[in-house]
């Protein structure tokens, strides 16, 4: 039987690897660390003798591919966020309080009522969004959306800045098109936020790799592909460290790594470069803020954080686009962390026990330039095949992204397509 080689552990590759065996197809999936999991890895702190994620992750239900992942592996009763659309927000210069509340249904009657948008902005104020849906591919959000105004800095600004992890004068404005369109704009059933209850191990991860071994997979841990051989416009063998695999006839490759890694296994490959950093704070508390399961997500306006996320006792918090923050070490990080989240969840006393990760490679470079430089999934290699949310995807850098391409990419390997160019 003809088999497909899945190399990297991630989302990405993960979702290749069940969309292959659904079908019955041999797969081996090889993850050069000892998890799987990619960005999207969960582990135990010992500072907070909990299970934290390496960032925090926010889903949307109306994130068609990431919904069919956690069908498929019997876990979307994992993910919790409010019972509608609901988006709360905190200004900290002010204290004020506000929560976007998009309606039902694809007519966005909620930009008219007053209680559903963001205070000081009226239902005119959206319409320049409308030029979002039109943009450029060599436009940044800056150049057609308007940095001004109460819209604009309590939700368009934060917006971007999550979606995209880059300031609106860099990210790529037709990279929000998809954001808008699938979720937004199709009503409260398709932009319902979501985070893991527990963490994203056991949300997504755990749970594939449980469904992938009952399959059947061949799944492998700490080993790294060092090279990649090719002959007659295929390839035909790769090496993990001393040892070679060789391809057989039907036999297909699916690079499902970070865009570095595919780089140095095929020089020749056009990749975006690095993008921003993210930074994530996660606190211990001694008791959930306000009571267990009060609060979910809430977007900071005007502070060093960007986003709080609230799992019983553990608040984590997220900065995206954080440059010139991953620099701070990370005692400054948490103290300056720990001020927002007094103010903006009513807590006090002094900074509890926490853990800084900061993810310096967390997404490509997500501007014009770097999004034209994405690639396909097929490569010049007729059984040699790209996945990650970093290769043309159309969307972000996102879990929706990165189980898309797993699942094009696997499409592909199973009805390979011959006598392609590069």
């Amino acid at each position: 039987m003809a088999r497909t080689y899945v190399i990297g552990a991630g989302l990405a590759g993960l979702s290749a690897a069940l969309a292959l065996s659904r079908g019955g197809r041999a797969v081996t999936l090889i993850e050069a660390t000892r998890r799987a999991g990619g960005r999207c890895r969960s582990f135990h702190d010992p500072m907070l003798d909990a299970i934290i994620d390496n960032g925090n992750h926010l889903v949307m239900s109306g994130n068609k591919a990431a919904m069919r992942f956690l069908d498929e592996v019997g876990t979307r009763h994992r993910m919790v966020g409010p019972q509608g659309a609901a988006f709360p927000f905190v200004d900290l210069a002010s204290g004020e309080h506000w929560t976007v509340r998009p309606n039902w249904g694809p007519i966005p009657f909620w930009i008219f009522a007053p209680w559903r948008r963001v205070p000081g902005s009226s239902f005119l104020s959206f319409l320049p969004a409308l030029k979002l849906l039109m943009a450029g591919s060599r436009q940044t959000v800056a150049d057609v959306l308007p940095a001004k105004g109460a819209l604009y800095r309590g939700l368009w600004e934060p917006l971007v800045i999550a979606a995209i992890n880059a300031r609106p004068d860099q990210a790529a404005a037709v990279l929000m098109k998809p954001v808008l369109l699938e979720t937004f704009a199709r009503g409260s059933s398709a932009c319902r936020p979501l985070i893991a209850k527990v963490s994203l191990a056991e949300s997504f991860i755990d749970p594939a790799i449980d469904i992938l071994e009952a399959r059947g997979v061949d799944i492998r841990f700490g080993e790294r592909v060092q090279a990649l051989t090719s002959e007659n416009g295929k390839v035909n063998s790769f090496t993990i460290a001393d040892s070679t695999v060789v391809l057989g006839d039907g036999d297909n490759l699916i690079l499902a790594v970070p865009p570095w890694d595919a780089a140095s296994l095929l020089p020749e490959l056009q990749v975006p470069a690095a993008g921003e950093p993210i930074v994530n704070v996660h606190f211990r508390l001694v008791r959930p803020p306000r009571g267990e399961g009060a609060v979910a997500l809430l977007g900071v306006i005007g502070g060093f954080a960007h986003w709080i996320f609230v799992r019983d006792d553990i608040v984590s918090i997220t900065i995206s686009a954080a440059g010139d923050e991953a620099q701070l070490d990370a005692d400054e990080i948490a103290s300056r962390c720990w001020a927002d989240v007094q103010v903006a969840l009513g807590v006090d006393g002094a900074v509890p026990p926490f853990r800084v990760v900061k993810e310096k490679r967390a997404t490509f470079a997500q501007d014009p330039a770097a999004v034209a430089r994405r690639p396909d999934a097929t490569t010049r290699l007729d059984n040699l095949y790209l996945a990650g949310d970093w290769t043309n995807t159309g969307l972000p850098a996102t879990i929706e992204g990165a189980i898309r391409s797993g699942s094009k990419a696997a499409g592909l390997a199973a009805k390979p397509v011959k006598g392609r160019k590069a």
